[in-house]
């Protein structure tokens, strides 16, 4: 049974630490800008899936934010086209933000699951010595 916590726990922090990587990434490049004629950098989103014939969840793959990005009229910007625009991604910071404290709470929720367990097996353990 601890045992079983601990890998279950295992799964859910390496998920948590992957989505933690993709929102980081996504918020550092939400602001940068490219040229009307290349594509935005795309948000990564990470799409998990429960454990197939064993326990745990999974990281199926990820799913990527539209390269069209979004246009902004700025006639300064070094990239600007002939009509003044630049393309930006299309990211919501706010979205982002929200994804990373959801990341940042189920990674601590399962690093106190693998905890908790280390600490119920070695009380075992203690124990059985005594």
């Amino acid at each position: 049974m601890t045992f079983d916590a601990i890998g279950i726990a295992g799964t859910g922090l390496t998920v948590h630490r992957k989505w933690l990587d993709a929102v980081s990434d996504n918020l550092a490049n939400a602001n940068n800008a490219t040229s009307t004629d290349g594509a935005a950098f795309q948000a990564r989103y990470v799409v998990a899936q429960e454990g197939q014939g064993v326990s745990g969840v999974y990281v199926a793959g990820a799913e990527f934010g539209d390269a069209e990005g979004t246009m902004v009229h700025e006639p300064d910007h070094p990239l600007a086209d002939e009509n003044g625009y630049v393309r930006y991604p299309d990211i919501d910071l706010s979205q982002q933000m929200g994804s990373l404290i959801m990341a940042q709470r189920g990674y601590q929720a399962n690093a106190a699951v693998v905890d908790r367990a280390k600490s119920t097996y070695e009380a075992a353990l203690q124990i059985g010595r005594n």
